[in-house]
């Protein structure tokens, strides 16, 4: 990935970038060929995918990734940001970038011949580029293979048996939004001080965690992303991750049209983007056949678009039903569902 030489003021833009402890590449100057992206993805598990594009069309990527606070940094940058395409992860920071006002629309066949519309953003601000499901880790030992759905998660025979992480994490607000969505509020939140009262302990740690807390015998099923079950199974760095995954399996939970809530990773076209042209070519690229298999090799991630298979090591979770609920209707319902969680106490942990 080239960096080129920084200026002057890119060295002053690295120097705040690394005071705010973000990751810094300087963006080169010339706009015929190169696009510079913002990004909440880590760099690593998007370079395969942009390497293929920069081999396919000449154009360079540069990238600055941020842990937090991209949004108001190409708002402070104004009309003189560099941003061209935004990739981020999940529903709520895609339509957030949209609501803040970083983000333009984009009409384009290509694009949306590519991804279904219940992955895209009705008025073209976000493109949904890889998916991945919100499921149940369940202990192989303890838990059996029959069908199961989210509404069980309510049901008595789990009290003391489900560990999750906060119910305010975006993962967990997507999955309350689309039971809002499905249900309506007021069984949503019935539904959902039946899953409070269930837990087996005070919702803690991310989602690797959980499959950590199964093999421990702490609770019996818990809910997780699956691409987090790919990360863990593959991950020579830190074996034990190993033991964890191995000790779990992945069931499919279902809403009553039989299926599985997904959530996505995405791009969207930087509302001031000095590189425009070069940009939609990235995220035509993204969206088209190549990327989606490239990312999910890579990411263990869903491919959006349809009739492609996953990764092997995702395959083998077993057989996915997405939702088709379109993304942008269950993103209406975020702030009730986080609200919700905070009224039934979600995060307080089981009653006594």
């Amino acid at each position: 990935m080239t960096t080129g030489n920084a200026s002057s003021t890119f060295g002053r833009l690295a120097a705040a970038a690394l005071a705010a402890g973000i990751a810094y590449v300087p963006f080169a100057a010339s706009a015929d060929e190169v696009v510079n992206i913002y990004s909440y993805r880590q760099p690593a598990l998007i370079k395969p995918a942009l390497d293929a594009f920069t081999a396919e069309t000449g154009i360079r990527t540069e990238i600055l990734f941020l842990d937090k606070g991209l949004e108001d940094r190409i708002l402070a940058e104004g009309s003189n940001s560099p941003a061209d395409v935004i990739l981020t992860v999940d529903i709520a920071r895609l339509t957030n970038a949209k609501e803040k006002g970083v983000t333009q629309a984009l009409d384009d066949e290509t694009v949306n011949a590519n991804l279904p519309a219940e992955y895209r953003d009705p008025e073209g601000h976000w493109f949904g580029i890889t998916k991945r499901a919100r499921v149940v880790y369940a202990s192989k030992d303890r838990v059996g293979d029959e069908p199961m759905t989210y509404a069980e998660l309510a049901d008595p025979k789990w009290k003391g048996k489900i560990c999750m992480r906060s119910g305010q994490h975006d993962y967990n607000l997507a999955l309350f939004s689309a039971a809002i969505a499905h249900w309506g509020p007021e069984k949503a939140e019935e539904w959902m001080t039946g899953l409070k009262n269930n837990l087996a302990r005070k919702p803690d740690g991310g989602d690797r965690p959980q499959a950590k807390a199964i093999m421990a015998g702490e609770c019996d099923i818990a809910l997780g992303n699956t691409y987090y079950v790919g990360l863990m199974q593959t991950n020579d760095k830190e074996p034990e991750e190993k033991e964890w995954a191995n000790a779990i399996k992945v069931k499919f939970p279902t809403f009553e049209n039989g299926g599985t809530h997904v959530n996505v990773s995405g791009a969207a076209l930087a509302k001031n983007a000095p590189n425009r042209d070069n940009a939609v070519k990235l995220i035509q690229f993204l969206s088209g056949h190549e990327a989606q298999q490239i990312q999910a090799e890579q990411a263990f991630e869903y491919p959006v678009e349809p009739g492609l298979e996953p990764s092997p090591v995702v395959k083998a979770f077993g057989e996915l039903n997405a939702d088709t609920l379109p993304l942008a209707e269950i993103a209406k319902n975020r702030k009730e569902a986080s609200e919700m969680v905070d009224r039934v106490g979600i995060d307080d942990g089981p009653a006594s």
